[in-house]
Order: C-alpha cells, then sequence, then structure tokens
C-alpha cells in the first residue's frame, strides 16, 4: 500500500511538471507571438534602428528622422535646407514591405528556439529607399544660395583720359555641382546631416567690349583727329569681334563696311596669291621678293611677285582670290608701277556708299574688317590648318601660313601698332600710308596687325583718312597726330588683353 502511494504521488508531481512547462511554454510562445509581430532588435530601415518597433511605429520613426532640415553652412552663414523643399519623399511602402519581409520570413520555431535561450536574432538592415528633385535643388541653390551669398567679381575699368585701367576684384561663387552632391548625400543620411559647401573664386573680368570702344574713341578725341577712323579687333581665343568707325564723334554705320585705300596693307594679300600659286613653297628668288615686299615695303618687288603670277591678269587673280576668302571687299586692279593701266573698275558693296567717302583708290581698296578676317584666317591656318586650307586645298598649308606670318613679323617700323605694345612683343603686321604725288600731303594711314600676347592673342585693323591732311606728328597742344594715335589704341587694347598679368 504504501508504495502505490509513493507512485500516485510520483505521478501527480509528474503532471504538476508538465502542466507548468506546458503553460511556461503558451505563456512564452504568447510572448514570442507578440515579439514576432514587431521588427527584431538590431534591424535598421535606411539606417534607421527599428527594432521592437511595430511598422506603423516604424514608419513614423522614418519620418521624423529623414524630415530633419539639411544644415548648409556657406559663406559664413547656416541655413537650413528643409528636405520638402527639394521634393524629398520616403518609399515607406517598399521599405516596410522589404522589412516585413525579412521578420516574417524566417522560420517560426528556429526563431522562438532562440527566444527561449535569450539568443538575439541577426539584425537586418533594409536600405533606404527615397527620391529628390536635383531641379528643385539647383533651383533653389541659385536662388536661395548663390543670390544672396555670392560676390560677383568687379571687372576692371577704363581710367579716363588714359590707356590703363583700374584693377578688377575677384568674387566667389558656389560649387553647385560639388554642393549638389553632397547636399543628395546628407539628405540620404539617417545622422550626418550637416554639409559646409565651398566657393570658387571668379577671376576679375575685362571690362565689356563696348566700354573698350567708348574709351578707344575717347583717345581718337584726345588727339584731336577729326577724320574718319575704322577699327576692327577679333579676339582670337573667343571670336569675340569691336568693329566701330567714328568721325568728329559720330559713329558711323558699318554694314557694309567702309572702302579705304589698301596701299601697302594689299601686299597681305598679294603673298597669299603667291603661295598659293605657288603650291605653298617658294623659291630662292621669290622669297628674297617676299623679304623686300614685306619688310621694306618695296613697290617693284611687289609687281614682280604678281607677274610671277600672271604677267597680264596678276593683279585680277590676287582680287579672285580674296572673294574665294570671302573677302568681297578687297581687290587689286592693277600692278604699282607709275602708269600702270587700271585692268578693271571694281565696284564693291563698300565702294558704293553715299554716306561716307575715304577717296579710296582705284587702284586696291580694302575694309578694316576684310583685312582683319583675311589676318585671322592666316592665324588660324597656321595654328590648326583653319578654312584657308580648305578653300585652297593642296596650295596653302599650315606650313605656307607659319612662313607667311614670319614674313608679316619682318615688318619692324616701332610705330603704329607696334609703338603701342611692349618691346619684344611679337606683332605680325603691314602698314601703309599714301601721300599725295603733287603735294605731299598725307591722307590715308593704316595698319593691320597679329599681336601675340601674354593675356591672350588678337587681330588689329585700322584705318585712317582725312580729307584735308592727316598730321603725323604733333603740330601744337591740341593735335597729337595719328601716329600717336595708332600708338594709343594699340596700347589700350594691349592693357585689356592682359589686365591680369600687369
Amino acid at each position: 500500500m504504501k508504495l502505490r502511494g509513493s507512485s500516485f504521488l510520483l505521478r501527480w508531481v509528474s503532471l504538476i511538471f508538465l502542466l507548468t512547462a506546458v503553460v511556461l511554454t503558451v505563456f512564452q510562445l504568447v510572448g514570442y507571438s507578440r515579439l514576432r509581430n514587431n521588427y527584431p532588435p538590431g534591424m535598421t530601415i535606411g539606417g534607421v534602428p527599428v527594432g521592437g518597433l511595430d511598422p506603423n511605429a516604424a514608419a513614423q520613426r522614418l519620418l521624423q528622422v529623414y524630415a530633419t532640415p539639411v544644415e548648409i553652412r556657406y559663406s559664413g552663414a547656416v541655413i537650413h535646407l528643409e528636405p520638402a523643399v527639394v521634393g524629398f519623399q520616403l518609399n515607406l511602402e517598399a521599405m516596410l514591405a522589404a522589412a516585413d519581409l525579412q521578420r516574417t520570413g524566417s522560420s517560426f520555431w528556429g526563431g522562438f528556439w532562440d527566444y527561449l535561450w535569450n539568443r538575439d536574432s541577426p539584425g537586418n538592415d533594409i536600405p533606404l529607399i527615397a527620391t529628390y528633385s536635383e531641379e528643385r535643388l539647383r533651383l533653389y541653390l541659385a536662388s536661395e544660395l548663390s543670390a544672396r551669398y555670392d560676390q560677383p567679381p568687379v571687372p576692371a575699368q577704363p581710367i579716363a583720359n588714359s590707356t590703363d585701367f583700374t584693377p578688377g576684384s575677384q568674387g566667389t561663387a558656389l560649387d553647385v555641382e560639388r554642393a549638389v552632391i553632397l547636399i543628395e548625400n546628407a539628405l540620404y543620411s539617417p545622422g550626418n546631416r550637416t554639409v559646409s559647401l565651398s566657393a570658387q573664386t571668379i577671376a576679375a573680368g575685362r571690362p565689356s567690349l563696348q566700354t573698350l570702344q567708348l574709351q578707344l574713341q575717347q583717345i581718337v578725341d584726345q588727339n584731336g583727329f577729326d577724320g574718319i577712323i575704322d577699327v576692327y579687333l577679333l579676339d582670337l581665343q573667343t571670336g569675340e569681334e569691336l568693329h566701330f568707325a567714328y568721325r568728329a564723334g559720330v559713329n558711323l554705320p558699318i554694314n557694309p563696311d567702309i572702302a579705304f585705300t589698301a596701299s601697302s596693307t594689299i601686299k597681305i594679300p598679294v603673298m597669299v596669291s603667291v603661295y598659293r600659286h605657288n603650291n605653298g613653297r617658294l623659291s630662292p628668288q621669290q622669297a628674297a621678293l617676299m623679304t623686300e615686299m614685306i619688310q621694306q615695303s618695296d613697290n617693284d618687288a611687289t609687281d614682280a611677285l604678281i607677274m610671277g603670277i600672271d604677267e597680264a591678269r596678276g593683279p585680277l587673280i590676287v582680287s579672285q582670290d580674296m572673294r574665294a576668302l570671302g573677302l568681297e571687299n578687297t581687290f587689286l586692279a592693277g600692278y604699282f608701277y607709275p602708269g600702270a593701266y587700271l585692268l578693271y573698275p571694281a565696284v564693291t558693296p563698300a565702294n558704293q556708299r553715299l554716306d561716307v567717302n575715304t577717296d579710296p583708290d582705284p587702284y586696291n581698296q580694302t575694309t578694316p574688317s576684310d583685312m582683319g578676317m583675311l589676318l585671322a584666317d592666316l592665324y588660324q591656318c597656321a595654328e590648326f590648318g583653319g578654312g584657308m586650307v580648305a578653300v585652297f586645298p593642296g596650295q596653302i598649308d599650315q606650313t605656307a601660313c607659319r612662313e607667311m606670318i614670319s614674313y608679316l613679323q619682318q615688318d619692324r617700323i616701332g610705330v603704329l601698332i607696334q609703338a603701342g605694345v611692349p618691346e619684344g612683343t611679337i606683332v605680325a603686321h603691314k602698314h601703309g600710308w599714301v601721300t599725295d604725288a603733287a603735294t605731299g600731303v598725307l591722307h590715308n594711314a593704316s595698319d593691320a596687325a597679329i599681336v601675340y600676347t601674354p593675356g591672350g592673342n588678337y587681330v588689329l585693323s585700322i584705318y585712317t583718312y582725312h580729307p584735308v591732311q592727316i598730321i603725323w606728328e604733333q603740330d601744337n597742344v591740341s593735335r597729337t597726330g595719328v601716329s600717336r594715335m595708332f600708338a594709343d589704341i594699340s596700347r589700350t587694347i594691349y592693357n585689356y588683353f592682359n589686365l591680369t598679368l600687369r
């Protein structure tokens, strides 16, 4: 009887332990089930910890974190950028769906076993899924940062009654491309939401070409020149042009340009034609004549070179070559020797103008823009091949153009455009002037050049005409002469191109 009592007691004890285990297991299952309804410890969504949170609470935490303004530090100011301003939006649905898949996709009983032994499940990171408008960010940077905090450069300004300029001052501008990258990174970061933006230094610019024109016209007035002056300037780096004609304080129309006696500047077209019709290579005799034509401005050498092209039609061929290059106002209608016949009466848009007349020589004419464009073609050909090679294929090449510029560099007279640049500056040019054969009075003076400078190369073509007389040198306190005027114009333009280097 005693044994039966012990067995009965043991059964009840075992039953109690079993019931207790069942109750504890059910209790743990209930607790684990509740926990499984939330995200596991260690889980992050978009870098934000959401362990132990249900989807609604996790969504609220994500919205709170990513709605925090981005702090922008720029130019000593602190600006707070609300993410909504640039269209920043979280894709909560996609991120929570991915998190739910991680939460419910693992084995229930495996997770329960880890839960019973108090072992944390490995955390999972759900990557951020969000979008923003780069266009709206760039607009914000332009309107809220650049417009308020950038400092535009102050260009140099001409000094009144001078060939010089006051120095400008540098400016600053937001580095927009770098700013977009940094702010984008901050928008997508849950913790690092402060950015420091940098500015780029903007060099002080040149005055406008319109301002330069006014300064050059002041120089003409100061030198007391009341004839016609026509100036053509071409920036060989940017292709920007300045072209004006001026007479006694009044601007003259320049379309079409004004016809001038080409005088010795016509020898530049002659040189181009000689090279063309000798396939870009000169004989020793032709080279010697070319030196005399350009360096000494010798007319006999010029005639000899033209006759070498075609004795009867040489001047006409030079004119045709200029037409082929698009220079419709430049021609040579006869030889230079005294008594040479006028081969044809040339009619051009420039010499048909009725509003202005420089009494151009019927034997040779050009315009400042024509001569400037010819020199520009020559420069481009020497540097890159350019249009002259395309117009005269197989007849003119880069080597020929470089030789022609080398000849023009030999025209060293020390006045006109050359007088306005520092010693040692390379000036490839041809000058010209015409005096009345009967009276010796000077009516025309011109110079056309390629000028090579540290601050940029340019073409400068200046033509002048006075119906009574051009004063070369100063004759009294009010008239300083065209020689000084050319030099002042040249010096002003040289200074304009080299503002940052002085």
